[in-house]
């Protein structure tokens, strides 16, 4: 089957993050596999309206403010209008959400449901189930996936998670692992730094990636290892205190921040380590360490969430998420590198092959093909799911359901679906064995399909 599919999440590029890369190269793919795809996203600074990226791949930066976090305010009926526009014009048939966090996504699937199209949502992350803002987060969930399509979730643990917080059958949940382009991520030992035992912290600076055990750990390491140097690269709230460390310590020789890198940049900074290091408190997947991976390093992770499946046992030293613990797998690698006992091209080629973005593509086009050959639920089966979503949220969902349905009554009165003008196909060539590897949002291709694709790219 070819399908006609619309991403949704309010995070995308030039935002920068795994979820945008996730989108984009799974894209990227598809377009690649003969399926039309556009994303939807809201507006970033004087990103606005329609923009083409390489291959065609069209991105509608719609005018919804931003609230907290990159994420629109949730209004649920106010982006109907808009969207249903969207989705007709571009004869949309699925809408595939992703993230939990994503407001936009959450009404994108609410309101394609009631156009009768499928609705399929992708989970990044991973919540707990004790916290204030985890039981709000988690009836959200509940509510947007009770009769969502399908779901997708990046590792075995995050279905876990998803399927308990969401309270849908794990029959409609499937696991797609994320992916990295081996091509992008190659080792380069020349750029290692002589004498040094290097360790690289490549991650957004807030507290759910564990920047506080980073802080415990430089100082403890450093006085341990007078050989130990420390290159961080990311940005956040927790940048003051490795600031407040550095400087506590002196360490400014050691401990070098690096601040925000673009995705491009990444690679320039991890061949320069021996070691690359992720102090996350929550996982679902950690695609970093993947990519840390890729260009040779030992990796040295705590043990959370989904990360012990992301590589094989005797590719990354798993730890417990405290700083003595962390330490021990640290100086565990630290006396292997002294060693010179790993070779980063061996490493290389042993993970090139485990992730790529063909096999995601292939993978979730087999979850396309699925939903679109089974039948939707009839509005009597939504309200009866919905009103079983708890004694009180249940009936607040059933009137929202009725509410929505009544929105598409009255904008069909006024603008009638078969009044839109559609959308013309973007005329691109067709590739005869799908996309070779990654394509960049910034333009940049493999050789062997720059004369195929950069007269598609536009800025």
């Amino acid at each position: 089957m070819k399908h006609n599919v619309c991403m949704v999440s309010d995070f995308f590029y030039p935002n920068m993050g795994g979820v945008e890369s996730h989108i984009y190269q799974l894209s990227q793919c598809l377009l690649a596999r003969g399926h039309k795809v556009i994303i939807i996203t809201h507006f970033y600074g004087d990103r606005r309206g329609v923009r083409y990226l390489t291959n065609g791949l069209k991105v509608y930066y719609l005018p919804f403010v931003t609230m907290y976090n990159q994420c629109i305010l949730p209004t649920i009926f106010t982006t109907f209008p808009l969207l249903r526009n969207i989705f007709i014009r571009e004869s949309i048939s699925i809408v595939h959400g992703h993230s939990a966090f994503s407001t936009l996504a959450h009404e994108a699937m609410f309101h394609a449901r009631t156009m009768g199209l499928k609705a399929i949502f992708t989970d990044h992350s991973l919540f707990g189930f004790a916290d204030a803002s985890s039981i709000l987060t988690n009836k959200v969930l509940k509510f947007s996936l009770a009769d969502c399509s399908h779901v997708i979730c990046v590792s075995h643990t995050s279905k876990e998670n998803t399927v308990l917080r969401a309270s849908i059958a794990p029959d409609k949940v499937s696991v797609i692992p994320n992916a990295v382009d081996a091509a992008m991520f190659t080792p380069d030992p020349s750029k290692r730094h002589a004498g040094k035992v290097t360790i690289v912290v490549v991650s957004r600076l807030v507290y759910r990636k564990g920047m506080d055990l980073l802080a415990g750990i430089i100082p403890e390491l450093c006085l341990k290892h007078p050989d130990v140097q420390f290159i961080i690269g990311g940005n956040g709230p927790k940048r003051i205190l490795l600031e407040e460390v550095r400087e506590k310590y002196e360490l400014h020789d050691r401990v070098h921040l690096l601040g925000s890198l673009e995705h491009s940049k990444v690679q320039e900074v991890l061949v320069q380590g021996d070691i690359f290091l992720n102090t996350s408190l929550t996982e679902a997947f950690c695609i970093a360490i993947v990519e840390g991976a890729c260009c040779g390093l030992q990796v040295v992770s705590t043990k959370v969430g989904g990360i012990p499946e992301v590589l094989p046992p005797g590719a990354i030293f798993l730890a417990e998420p405290s700083v003595s613990c962390l330490v021990v797998e640290l100086e565990k690698a630290i006396v292997k590198c002294r060693e010179g006992s790993v070779d980063p091209y061996a490493t290389h080629m042993a993970v090139r092959d485990l992730y790529t973005w063909q096999d995601v593509a292939r993978r979730t086009e087999l979850v396309y093909d699925a939903v679109m050959t089974t039948p939707s639920p009839d509005l009597q089966e939504r309200i009866s799911t919905y009103y079983g979503c708890g004694p009180l949220a249940g009936k607040l969902f059933v009137i929202a359901v009725m509410l929505n349905c009544f929105v598409l009554l009255l904008l069909q009165w006024m603008f009638p679906s078969e009044g839109f003008e559609r959308a013309p196909e973007f005329p691109r060539k067709s590739v005869e064995q799908g996309l070779p590897h990654v394509i960049e949002p910034n333009g940049r291709v493999r050789k062997r399909l720059k004369r195929k694709a950069h007269k598609a790219h536009f800025s």
